[in-house]
């Protein structure tokens, strides 16, 4: 195969369920035939990945995943590198951007997904119908004195919080911590939803307060939303209003 029948795509796949897979993400999938990514991704494509050829790499092997991806395009490859929720957000689209930058150029395509944040949101109600912000309390690459600066500035800006990376075995203090901050300036009865295994089966929902959320259990696949000033309770549901007059 030549050189210019090379073709890359970084393929959003949603937040695990295929019901969530876009017809776009499909069809990338459809046309690649290497696929590349973290293993349980891959394996969560069941029959999709059928018959294509595989590469693998852990947590930790981003670098060298999407560094073979690319390689394996510029050689005439037809590749889609497999990206959870959306690869622009937290993703792998930055990752492969940046190593196209130098040598051999290849089409490539960001196939978009649904991410975490808007599959917890669909979950907890209508928790993101205002003005809201992302924040990973993962400090592996971004150290947490600006995480942290990041958070006083969404609270003092009175922003919807979605938070990524919230707790694992080496960080079980972060959750804590950034409500901590949080508390600085917003309302201790400020609603919180926390779903964990946003969009699989098995989803787990939980509707507590800011005041109470460095207590409550959480891993590294529970999404954190944390309301605004203006975010209320209905039963089990949160809203944030857009403002409409009734």
């Amino acid at each position: 195969m030549g050189e210019a029948a090379g073709r890359l795509w970084v393929v959003g796949i949603g937040p695990g369920d295929r019901l969530d897979l876009t017809e776009r993400a499909r069809l990338a999938l459809a046309q690649a035939e290497v696929l590349v990514g973290y293993p349980p991704f891959l394996r969560s494509l069941g029959e999709l990945a059928a018959g294509k050829r595989r590469v693998a790499t852990g947590m930790g092997g981003e670098v060298e995943r999407c560094r073979r991806a690319v390689e394996l395009a510029r050689s005439g490859e037809r590749v889609a590198v497999v990206s959870s929720g959306d690869p622009g957000v937290y993703g792998m689209a930055g990752l492969v951007l940046e190593l196209l930058r130098e040598g051999a150029q290849v089409p490539v395509e960001v196939v978009p997904g649904v991410t975490a944040a808007t599959a917890a949101a669909a979950l907890l109600g209508a928790p993101l119908m205002h003005d809201f912000a992302v924040v990973s309390l993962s400090d592996l690459l971004t150290p947490w004195d600006v995480i942290e600066a990041r958070l006083r500035a969404v609270a003092a800006a009175d922003f919807v919080l979605a938070l990524y990376n919230v707790r694992s075995r080496g960080r079980p203090d972060h959750l804590r911590r950034a409500a901590d901050v949080l508390l600085e300036a917003r309302d201790g009865s400020t609603p919180v939803g926390m779903v964990g295994e946003a969009g699989r089966t098995g989803s787990r929902v939980t509707l507590t307060d800011l005041a109470h959320l460095g207590q409550q259990a959480a891993d590294m696949l529970t999404t954190v939303i944390i309301g605004s000033r203006g975010t209320f309770r209905v039963g089990d549901r949160m809203i944030t209003p857009r403002g409409y007059r009734l």
